[in-house]
């Protein structure tokens, strides 16, 4: 059915003059990030919060200050969707919660694989080596980083590295070589066969389209 508009960015679905049974409060995040499909593909598909007062209350405001045109509104509005959408991810971190890097982060034993993980892309990780940050056996370590995360851990590593090649080819700043060392590569050929597998296209045709699109 076509909303029809209330007035104060309010729409109504149905019949205007029947009794309301359900309100929803919609809204879009644009991340603006050149790696934001690294963030976009781990985070939760869906995230369900009942009872959370911190989360009702940023709902509050930030539905207050849409309808009001106080000074710095966009300003606000924009830090409140920020600390809203971290908030409704806490939520969605729990043991319960589906697979997701907010889960990771937030399991005491993955966060230290994760973090030598960034820290270190261009090492030579094995999920053995993973396993012994987290303090897990391997296979343990395994089950639980791809139950929790959604991917397995080499997986991980990989769209970490590709990630961060692609900010790195579009700065221009670096050869190929250098890149490919930095992202844990021994070639520029073995890196550019990882690229083009896991990208679709060639690093140097990528440049050339990221310029383009910029």
């Amino acid at each position: 059915m076509t909303p029809t508009d209330i007035g104060e960015g309010q729409f109504r679905i149905g019949q205007v003059d029947q009794p309301v049974n359900l309100r929803m409060q919609v809204g879009i995040c644009s991340f603006a990030s050149p790696d934001a499909a690294l963030l976009l593909s781990l985070l939760p598909a869906m995230v369900v919060a009942r009872g959370e007062p911190r989360l009702a209350t940023l709902m509050d405001l930030v539905g207050d200050e849409t309808r009001k045109a106080r000074p710095g509104r966009e300003l606000v509005l924009e830090r409140l969707l920020e600390v809203l959408l971290i908030e409704a991810l806490r939520c969605g971190s729990g043991p319960a919660a589906m697979p997701s890097l907010a889960r990771g982060m937030s399991d005491e034993r993955l966060v230290a694989a994760l973090r030598v993980m960034h820290a270190r892309p261009a090492h030579p990780w094995t999920v053995s080596d993973l396993a012994a940050e987290a303090a897990m056996s391997r296979s343990a370590f395994f089950a639980r980083f791809t139950s929790t995360i959604g991917i397995p851990p080499i997986e991980y590593l990989l769209t970490w590295r590709m990630a961060l090649a692609k900010r790195l080819l579009r700065t221009r700043d670096l050869a190929i070589g250098q890149i490919a060392a930095q992202v844990g590569y021994g070639s520029a050929s073995t890196f550019s066969t990882a690229f083009t597998r896991h990208v679709g296209m060639p690093p140097m045709r990528f440049t050339r389209v990221s310029d383009t699109a910029q």
